[in-house]
């Protein structure tokens, strides 16, 4: 039998949010390429499945696991550079037989639910964290930055670095860190540049040039085609004639603008607004939660990363860096990452009485056992804090 509990804390309005939006991708999909579509059902079933796992995982109490899964994660990683898979140029999976890994992935979860553990153990000062503690999260981030970087994937690296500062920031360091990475990110600026590589120097040529590269040309005529409410299938020439490439993944959205119509970006990016601030919603229920609160920051900045640089790129407001749109985009690494991830929020929500309830409850045991040894206790409160303690 659920708890009740349980269902009380449960947050329904999060997977309300979502499931519109992977509706809605698995229906564009589904009129493209039918071995996509069937894929695409083979993601969503494994990311439910995923999302159940990880809403009855206690990460509250493994704290000698987080820094294990963390670290597995680094070493698959360095992995990826010794016999790592290179597709498309870039060095980015573990294939064993027919299964392939990016361990790219998983490090978001490492990553997010570490900083959580160390947040909650070392909650920050009034004025913030200080260097010493500013440092060792610092690394946490940073590590899996650079080997990331080294594969090479920009887009995921920035990722990363973006999710982990900026959850900081949201936590709580002190402002004078923050100025003197300022500084030094403009000073070490040209330097950061000359150490990119051809083709991501190329990228941000083209995106500061005047004329867009072709596929970001053909993204905005798609978008742009779709005109007040969209077209339907027959009509959406742009996509069904194959003038806008990686349709289903990375330029998706030009595909829904196409079908949808602005009325539908409207709505589309209402739903996202919501999701990303609802989450971050979640970081205010309780201001000694850390592990609650770090998480809430980092699901929603990740979220707002992926959304803001993937529309950004489509319409050439953001260098074409290969970073899918979050639960839309055709694939399964990303979509099931961010179901693990909302697994995760949900227990932090719906378990979090474990650490309430319980100490209220003992509260009244222990005064209930002093009246006893006083001679003076009340057989009926004593029998209910036996009865609340066997329904525990």
């Amino acid at each position: 039998m659920i708890d009740r509990r349980i269902l009380t804390h449960f947050d329904f309005l999060l997977p309300i949010l979502i499931l519109p939006i992977i509706g809605t991708s698995y229906f564009l999909i589904a009129q493209i390429n039918t071995t996509q579509n069937l894929k695409q059902a083979v993601y969503i079933i494994v990311g439910i499945i995923a999302f159940l796992c990880a809403f009855f995982i206690p990460f509250r109490r493994l704290n000698k696991s987080i820094p294990l899964f963390y670290w597995i994660c680094i070493i698959l990683l360095i992995l990826v550079e010794l016999i790592g898979t290179k597709q498309l140029g870039a060095q980015r999976w573990i294939t064993i037989g027919s299964f392939s890994i990016q361990p790219s992935e998983p490090i978001k979860i490492a990553i997010i639910l570490l900083l959580s553990a160390h947040i909650q153990a070392n909650p920050p000062p009034l004025h913030g964290y200080g260097l010493r503690q500013f440092c060792i999260l610092s690394f946490y981030i940073l590590l899996p930055f650079t080997l990331i970087l080294l594969q090479p994937d920009l887009g995921t690296a920035l990722v990363v670095l973006f999710m982990g500062f900026g959850t900081l920031f949201l936590i709580g360091v002190n402002y004078k860190i923050w100025v003197g990475i300022l500084i030094g990110i403009l000073i070490a600026s040209p330097l950061i540049y000359g150490s990119l590589k051809d083709y991501q120097r190329k990228r941000i040529h083209d995106f500061v040039s005047e004329k867009p590269s072709y596929h970001v040309q053909q993204s905005i005529i798609t978008i742009s085609s779709g005109g007040l409410i969209g077209k339907n299938k027959e009509n959406a020439t742009q996509t069904q004639l194959r003038f806008l490439p990686i349709a289903t993944s990375d330029f998706i959205f030009a595909y829904f603008s196409e079908r949808f119509g602005f009325v539908g970006i409207l709505i589309l990016l209402t739903i996202y607004c919501l999701l990303t601030l609802h989450i971050l919603t979640f970081s205010m229920l309780d201001p000694k939660d850390y592990y609650l609160k770090t998480t809430a920051c980092a699901i929603s900045l990740l979220l707002f990363f992926y959304v803001s640089v993937n529309i950004a790129m489509t319409i050439n407001l953001a260098p074409v860096v290969g970073i899918p749109l979050p639960l839309f985009s055709y694939g399964g690494s990303s979509f099931i990452t961010f179901m693990i991830l909302f697994g995760i929020l949900e227990n932090l929500l719906a378990f979090r009485f474990n650490f309430g309830y319980n100490q209220s409850f003992f509260r009244k045991v222990k005064i209930g056992r002093r009246k006893i040894s006083g001679g003076g206790a009340e057989p009926i409160r004593i029998f209910k804090n036996f009865s609340y303690l066997i329904f525990l």
